[in-house]
């Protein structure tokens, strides 16, 4: 295989990994359930939440791809000692999220076959394991999230076909929604979040990091790999929408359940349609535990040379912690809510560093100039982040105590 093949497999493998991460069971509950409430107007929010995202996202791989540094390590070079505390945090809530992984994964067996919730949690867990097994993981790694993710989009699109969504009412409430603006920020915020907050929006920059596609020669395909990875989660958040929206515009009510979008799809295409939901977020589950856990573990690089040098062990462990935990806990419903709230805190942390970044020649290069649009809209998404981040925080910890 040539160097430009392998190249284009890591950059497309990157797009996926960073996408998959993203779409984990929480994203397709979020998504059921939005649309739920607001119908065709979530469509804004799916729009609002791609622009800011994709801002985000183009920043904070800039600056790391170019300068072939992890998050961690550029934000060890703004203020010494910065990077071990974003580390933490990340990895924390990485570890987290997993939890909740391991445990979509076993409600996608329960759902697809009918296996026992105990039992599908160690599936879910082997089969990631599996992954990092390999001799060359991470080109498996890069295999297999973009397959699973192709098998995602092809059976929301078989739902799509059977429901028969009203595509017209969901494109005109896009652009101006019958809600109104102010009541869809809740949900906007939390998109941005479950899209490239935490460790979500560093898997892909940090999977080319690891293939050596680094430096500005190679900005242009950085770019469109970071779009392209946006892009496909926007794509399967938009298909889903779409199966959806026509299932409650018939009337169905989701406002009660548990798992909306199996409900969804059950209404919208009978028993079927339920285990096509089941095929969904199983994939959805295996991908995000492979996501989280690779990512979580590139952020330990820094603590110790011995961390990288086993890193597929170390991965292997991440994941059969989370899978412990979840066998343990069963529903570890506060530390979720601890994690999503730390998660919104994360990204306007970590892009206001690349951004302080950017501007730095001893950091980028003396060559180096950052866009300036591209800085300015990346400000404005810190604001916003930083400002909804911590009122969620607070309400969530009011909610805990």
């Amino acid at each position: 295989m040539t160097e430009k093949k392998k190249g284009g497999g890591a950059l497309l493998g990157a797009a996926f990994l960073m996408a998959t991460s993203a779409i984990g069971p929480g994203f397709l509950t979020q998504t059921a359930q939005f649309t739920g409430q607001h119908m065709a107007s979530f469509g804004f929010v799916i729009l609002a939440s791609i622009i800011l995202s994709a801002i985000a996202q183009m920043n904070i791989w800039r600056v790391l791809c170019t300068t072939g540094l992890r998050g961690q390590d550029v934000a060890n070079k703004v203020l010494p000692g910065l990077g071990y505390v974003v580390a933490f945090m990340v990895a924390l809530g990485g570890l987290v999220f997993n939890i909740g992984n391991v445990g979509g994964g076993a409600l996608g067996f329960n759902t697809l076959l009918g296996i026992p919730t105990e039992v599908g949690y160690i599936l879910a867990g082997a089969v990631a394991i599996l992954v990092f097994l390999l001799k060359d993981a991470k080109a498996m790694m890069d295999s297999l999230t973009k397959v699973l993710g192709g098998i995602m989009i092809v059976v929301i699109l078989v739902v799509i076909f059977g429901v028969k969504p009203p595509v017209g009412d969901a494109l005109v409430n896009t652009f101006v929604p019958a809600t109104g603006y102010s009541a869809l920020v809740p949900a906007i915020i939390t998109l941005l979040g479950g899209t490239v907050g935490g460790y979500i929006t560093f898997s892909g920059a940090h999977r080319l990091i690891d293939a050596g596609i680094t430096g500005e020669e190679n900005l242009k395909e950085i770019n469109k790999s970071s779009v392209m990875g946006i892009g496909i989660a926007t794509l399967v958040r938009v298909l889903l929408f779409l199966a959806v929206l026509g299932v409650v515009a018939k009337g169905a009510d989701l406002s009660g359940s548990s798992n909306p979008a199996a409900d969804a799809f059950r209404a919208g295409a009978g028993e079927i349609g339920y285990r096509f939901a089941g095929l969904v977020l199983l994939c959805a589950a295996i991908t995000s535990i492979i996501g989280a856990a690779y990512t979580s573990v590139s952020f330990l690089k820094t603590f110790h040379p011995a961390i990288e040098k086993n890193e597929n062990w170390v991965i292997i462990a991440f994941i059969a912690v989370s899978t412990i935990i979840m066998l343990v806990l069963g529903q570890p419903a506060t530390l979720l809510v601890l994690a999503g709230a730390l998660n919104g805190l994360i990204l306007p942390i970590t892009l206001g560093i690349c951004l302080i970044a950017a501007k730095k020649k001893s950091i980028m290069g003396e060559s180096y100039k950052h866009p300036t649009w591209l800085f300015v809209l990346g400000i404005v998404v810190v604001i916003i982040s930083a400002y909804l981040g911590i009122t969620t925080f607070v309400s969530k910890m009011g909610s805990l105590f």
